[in-house]
């Protein structure tokens, strides 16, 4: 568990508990202040200053400084660190620089005004005098990691929980909590079972038991949307895919309307860009490839690939992407292409598709982004960005290079708009992923559990220090 290593979503929500960043977001999806109480920037964009809380101490008794941020800013630039975010922290091929103007004032100097940085720089922040002259990569740390968050790491049992105890001096106030246990349940069925036993307080809820869920005693249900999207990605860096009639006969091939009926039974929507309907820069204005056989035959045969077999990816456990390989095999074989389904665990699958090192040994993978609240997804998609970065499928396209350059580049919200609506139309003609769904979010929660978040796309658990059980 290290913010600046990790690349899934599980990870970080336990990190969530342990890490602090210099800002964080609220209900309103603005960033706000955390480690950092307050921060200026310069007229021309490119000099940022934090000024950092001065009460706060790392979970061992350190305190904490701005040579910590600095440190971390820096681990995340340095190539010998296996962190995807360094592109988060790179314009133009230029480095942003860290330097500390006091014990408690950092700057922040960028070689050009970047739009995401300060979403970028609620990253966790890392101690300097626990990691200084270590390898990051493969610390000790990361099995026993030590933060300002409002909960201490206790301990990590792989394949059962982690568990994290109050941190009594946490800067915004003693956690009402006395301790949170993340269970590592990876069957859906097993979590619901767990929650209606009273085992365990909050999980995820699948569509197919939506309703039935509802009428359980003692839980709330909760939907909202979120910035999410699942898809059906391939590796373009083998031959099957190099051509993107190949994908684009796939996109004619899928049925996302019964997908979504089938799976969700209303709750998501069928997905054609990378982007999500919540976002401020969302745009459907986009090639959308609507269901057509036939035409997905045409664009194989001009291909050659009339006799194309493939195996698709999936991580174990996830119900909604298992049955979405079933239905796309069966949906697939009506044009002739024969489709293999290959099951892992989740951590096997992720070490297949984040090798660092090319070329990658899959074909397909079914799995989903979480975005942020900035739009920026040079580090999904940019060329620069294979093979240790999170274009792990190896796309490649100038023109959305420059365009990814651009919306990064640029400040006003009105001309970002523009640029990435044209991005999300270039991405989607290419069709390296096709889009499938993007769900709405249900959890079922005790209704024990008070001090929550409203629901939205941040989640509900934004302040963590506040969450309680009512008595």
């Amino acid at each position: 568990m290290n913010p600046i290593l990790s690349t899934d979503s599980v990870s970080s929500a336990v990190e969530g508990s342990i890490f602090s960043g210099l800002v964080t977001v609220n209900e309103k999806l603005e960033m706000a202040p955390d480690l950092a109480e307050r921060w200026d920037v310069s007229r021309d964009g490119k000099v940022w200053t934090f000024h950092l809380r001065k009460n706060v101490k790392w979970h061992d008794g350190a305190p904490f400084t701005a040579d910590d941020v600095k440190f971390t800013f820096d681990s995340i630039l340095n190539p010998k660190v296996n962190s995807v975010r360094r592109s988060d922290f790179i314009i133009d091929g230029l480095p942003i620089k860290f330097r500390i103007v006091g014990k408690y004032t950092l700057q922040a100097i960028l070689p050009k005004p970047f739009a995401p940085f300060l979403v970028n720089a609620g990253i966790g922040i890392i101690p300097k005098h626990l990691l200084a002259g270590k390898d990051i990569n493969t610390a000790d740390f990361n099995r026993q990691p030590v933060g300002t968050g409002p909960f201490i790491f206790k301990e990590w049992r792989a394949g059962d929980h982690v568990t994290v105890e109050r941190n009594p001096d946490y800067y915004l106030g003693k956690p009402l909590l006395s301790k949170i246990v993340y269970k590592e349940i990876p069957d859906a069925n097993s979590r619901l079972v767990a929650l209606e036993a009273d085992e365990i307080d909050e999980t995820d809820i699948p569509p197919k038991d939506y309703t039935r869920m509802k009428s359980v005693k003692g839980v709330n249900i909760y939907e909202y949307d979120v910035l999410l999207y699942t898809y059906l990605g391939f590796n373009l860096a083998n031959p099957k895919f190099a051509d993107r009639r190949v994908r684009q006969a796939l996109a004619y091939a899928t049925d996302k309307k019964q997908l979504v009926n089938l799976i969700y039974r209303g709750l998501a929507s069928p997905a054609f860009a990378p982007s999500a309907p919540v976002s401020w820069a969302y745009s459907d204005a986009v090639p959308k490839f609507d269901y057509d056989p036939e035409k997905a035959r045409q664009l194989l045969k001009e291909a050659g690939k009339e006799d194309l077999e493939f195996t698709i990816l999936i991580n174990q456990g996830n119900k909604e992407r298992e049955k979405a390989a079933v239905i796309l095999q069966q949906q697939y074989k009506k044009i002739g292409v024969k489709v293999n389904i290959r099951v892992l665990e989740w951590s096997a699958l992720l070490k297949i598709v984040n090798a660092p090192k090319a070329p990658k040994e899959f074909e397909a993978v079914i799995m989903g982004w979480s975005l942020g609240l900035d739009p920026d997804a040079y580090s999904i998609w940019h060329s620069s960005q294979y093979p240790r970065g999170f274009n792990f499928i190896n796309y490649n396209n100038p023109k959305v290079d420059k365009l990814l350059e651009r919306g990064r580049e640029t400040i006003g919200r009105s001309e970002r708009k523009k640029i990435y609506a044209k991005l999300w139309q270039a991405i989607a003609a290419d069709q390296p992923y096709i889009f499938l769904w993007y769900p709405k979010a249900v959890v079922g929660i005790r209704d024990r559990v008070g001090g929550l978040s409203k629901p939205g796309p941040a989640g509900m658990f934004l302040r963590l220090e506040k969450v309680f059980i009512k008595k």
